[in-house]
Order: C-alpha cells, then sequence, then structure tokens
C-alpha cells in the first residue's frame, strides 16, 4: 500500500501542475487537428472519476428531439452488442483482468482502474434480451453462452455464431430463435491475450469474411516489438478456409469496425499512444486500407514520430493519416454506421461510444457522438447525441459509454454502459 500511496501521491503532483500549465483549449478534431507539441510525461498522468452509477430517474442527456430510455439493466459490465436477425439483442459482458504490476506506476494505475470499475472479475458470458411486445424494453432474459474468456465481439453468418474471446475467434453451431447455445464451440483463431484485450468483430458484407480488432499489449512496445508480433492489428479471417492474416496493421488499439455503404470502405476508430499531453496525439476515425499501416508504435498522425520508441524509417515512411481526429485520449471504442432517418435530425454518418480519458488533467469523452458523412467521408464537425455521463466537477462517473448498434426496429440506437451496467435505447422524442 506504501507504494499505491507514493505512486498516486506523484500522479496527483502531475495532475496540478498540468493545470497550472493549461490544458488545451481546443480538441484535436477533424480531418485537419491542431495537435500540439508533445510533452513527455515523467510521470504518467492518472485522472479517473469515481464510478457510481445512475440513480432514481437520473438518465443520460440527450440531443434535442431525442429520448432515453433504459432497454436492459442489471447487467455486469456490459461491453458490446450484437443484434440478431429475428431481433434479440445479444451483450458480452466482461471486464479487464488484472495482470502483475511491473512498475509502480502499475500499481497505482491499476488502483485507479479499480475505483473506476474498469478492473475486476470477469462475468465472462454472453447474455440475451428479447423485446416480445416491441415497447423498447427487453421482458426475456437468457444466458446466451457463458464461461468464455473476457469475451466481446459477436458476428452471425447463416447458422454460425463467432464470439471474440481475447484469446482468439470461437465458432458455435446456431438454431434460429434459439436463446442459448450448445456446446464448447470450435477456435479458429488465436490470439495474444492481456494488454489491449478486446477483440471486436465485424462480417464482410458478402458473408465471407470475419474482421477482428487486436490491439497492443503496451503503450509504446515497453517490452519489445517480439511480444508485439500479431498485434495493433486487424486480422481477416476468411471462413470457408480458416485461414487468417493481417489486413491491416500499425492500428494501436482498433476497437468498434463498420462499412461505410457509399464505399464500401472498412472503418475503425482507434484508440492512439499516452503520455504526450492531453490532446497528443488525438484518437481518430479511419478507413481502412488492405496492407495499410497507420504507425504505431513508431510515430502517429501520419509521420509525426514519436521518439521515446526505436525508429524504423521504412514503416515510418509508408505510415497512412487517418481521416478523422476525434480528440485526445477520448477513448472511442463503440462504432456502427447510421443510415439518414434513423433518429430524427440526423443524416447518414458514423456513431461513436467515447468511453472517456483518464490520460488526461481535464477529462474528455464521456459521450455518444454523431460524426456526419457525405460521399464516403466525414463532413462535418461531431455532434452529441447522449452526455452527461459525468458530474461537473469531474468526480463522479455516472456511466461510460462502450458498444453502439442499431437497434432491432431500425428507428433506434442501442448503446452499452459498463458503470451504469446498463444497455440505453435513444429514439426520437
Amino acid at each position: 500500500m506504501d507504494l499505491i500511496a507514493k505512486a498516486a501521491a506523484a500522479v496527483g503532483g502531475t495532475v496540478a501542475l498540468l493545470r497550472r500549465m493549461g490544458s488545451p483549449t481546443t480538441q484535436a478534431m477533424g480531418p485537419a487537428p491542431q495537435i500540439p507539441e508533445a510533452r513527455k510525461q515523467g510521470i504518467m498522468t492518472l485522472k479517473m472519476p469515481v464510478a457510481q452509477g445512475w440513480s432514481d430517474s437520473h438518465v443520460p442527456t440527450c440531443a434535442p428531439g431525442l429520448k432515453v430510455n433504459a432497454f436492459a439493466t442489471g447487467l455486469e459490465h456490459p461491453r458490446w452488442i450484437e443484434v440478431l436477425p429475428n431481433g434479440d439483442v445479444l451483450v458480452a459482458e466482461s471486464k479487464e483482468q488484472a495482470g502483475p504490476p511491473r512498475k509502480l506506476m502499475d500499481h497505482a494505475a491499476q488502483a485507479v482502474m479499480r475505483r473506476a470499475k474498469a478492473i475486476g472479475d470477469s462475468a465472462n458470458r454472453v447474455t440475451l434480451f428479447r423485446d416480445t411486445n416491441g415497447d423498447g424494453v427487453a421482458e426475456i432474459r437468457e444466458v446466451f453462452v457463458q464461461n468464455q474468456n473476457q469475451p466481446f465481439g459477436m458476428a452471425l453468418i447463416g447458422e454460425r455464431f463467432y464470439l471474440g474471446n481475447t484469446d482468439g475467434i470461437v465458432v458455435f453451431d446456431y438454431t434460429p430463435g434459439a436463446t442459448a447455445l450448445t456446446g464448447s464451440g470450435e477456435k479458429l483463431v488465436s490470439f495474444k491475450p492481456h494488454g489491449h484485450w478486446t477483440r471486436s468483430l465485424i462480417v464482410s458484407p458478402d458473408g465471407t469474411k470475419v474482421y477482428a480488432g487486436v490491439g497492443s499489449l503496451s503503450n509504446i512496445a515497453d517490452q519489445g516489438m517480439e511480444v508485439e508480433e500479431g498485434r495493433a492489428a486487424i486480422w481477416e479471417l476468411d471462413v470457408a478456409t480458416g485461414t487468417a492474416r493481417i489486413f491491416a496493421s500499425g492500428l494501436r488499439n482498433a476497437v468498434g469496425m463498420a462499412w461505410e455503404p457509399v464505399t464500401g470502405a472498412l472503418w475503425t476508430v482507434v484508440n492512439e499512444r499516452d503520455g504526450l499531453g492531453d490532446e497528443t496525439p488525438p484518437d481518430y476515425l479511419t478507413s481502412v486500407r488492405d496492407g495499410g499501416f497507420y504507425g504505431w508504435p513508431y510515430c502517429y498522425w501520419g509521420r509525426t514520430v514519436d521518439d521515446r520508441v526505436p525508429q524504423d524509417a521504412a514503416l515510418v515512411a509508408r505510415a497512412i493519416t487517418p481521416d478523422y481526429a476525434l480528440g485526445g485520449h477520448t477513448a472511442s471504442l463503440g462504432l456502427c454506421w447510421m443510415p439518414a432517418g434513423t433518429l430524427p435530425g440526423f443524416g447518414d454518418g458514423m456513431v461513436i461510444g467515447q468511453h472517456g480519458s483518464w490520460n488526461r488533467s481535464k477529462l474528455s469523452g464521456y459521450k455518444l457522438i454523431f460524426v456526419p458523412f457525405a460521399d464516403g467521408k466525414p463532413s462535418g464537425p461531431p455532434r452529441d447525441i447522449l452526455s452527461g455521463f459525468l458530474s461537473e466537477d469531474e468526480k463522479i462517473a455516472y456511466g461510460r459509454p462502450v458498444g453502439v448498434t442499431i437497434g432491432p426496429d431500425k428507428a433506434s440506437l442501442l448503446m452499452a454502459d459498463d458503470v451504469g451496467d446498463v444497455i440505453w435505447r435513444v429514439t426520437g422524442a
């Protein structure tokens, strides 16, 4: 405990210093963000609100013209959502597992994350919800599959159900309308666990491929590149042959993925590196090219070199600049394409669940936002869909947005909140 206290005191001093120095007044957002010069943090800034959850009639704040209700409550750290063709809603309940601390700051970081309910015992299950009367609230709740290894992404192709556990992709037989899976499943692809542990999944439009996001083990390859092999990438699994390959790399922690229908391109949201300042570098939304390299760990936002890392000039020269900055440390995790008309007043665009920052002096994220698109590209500033997840003094988190998807009725959004332990449903007012 003495080590933790010392580390926490040091962190507190760092945050106070950064406040005196001033946090950037403008977020690094959009296609051409203003990114401040890197300012290395000798002691990593740790600032995390206490996880409290919601009480009584307190709910997130909606954009004008929208309303929100709880579709399902009483979950155990819900992270990701998948809607099946029959309208059943699947929710992955899982949590980060604390690894052995390697240095003093690890003790402090884990203590802060526990306070925020981000680390602990994992439910390791997927729960099924069914809204039988169409009132926007689930009446049926069943355990769909359990005893998994930090399950996250889900995908259905025909009668085959794919589940992204932290250590690989498992496939199960599925019967339409079933409320539970049977059998232990078949493991198709193995991934290295730990570190950035989430494994989101998405199916190609033609149903022949499954894509999986696999984040890095560490912040900037702190333990060397050998342990990062196969990580910081999006993988592609060929359903027919069972072969898997890296589709794109240099993506520190690509989580949510979505297909943009005009160009047919795959898009993702990526959590960038820590320890360089409140807005440096920004997390981002980007299209993903087959064989593309996006910079991690050598550089960021194109070819801005991170001199904390031993360099590879050839890879830096190949680095692709992302399409759209989302602000520093917003922890943008959830992503889905929302067609025009799904919610009143919103056109075509991407919806993003921003889980919220911890490595900055002034908190950022903690919102569900919308980025408008035109002709296959972002076309304007982001708009809030849901906010109010933080107290005004930034000391309390009522909730934290994670996965988001279009509801079964095609006229709503469903969003997982892993602090409130609820699935929120957003519709027109």
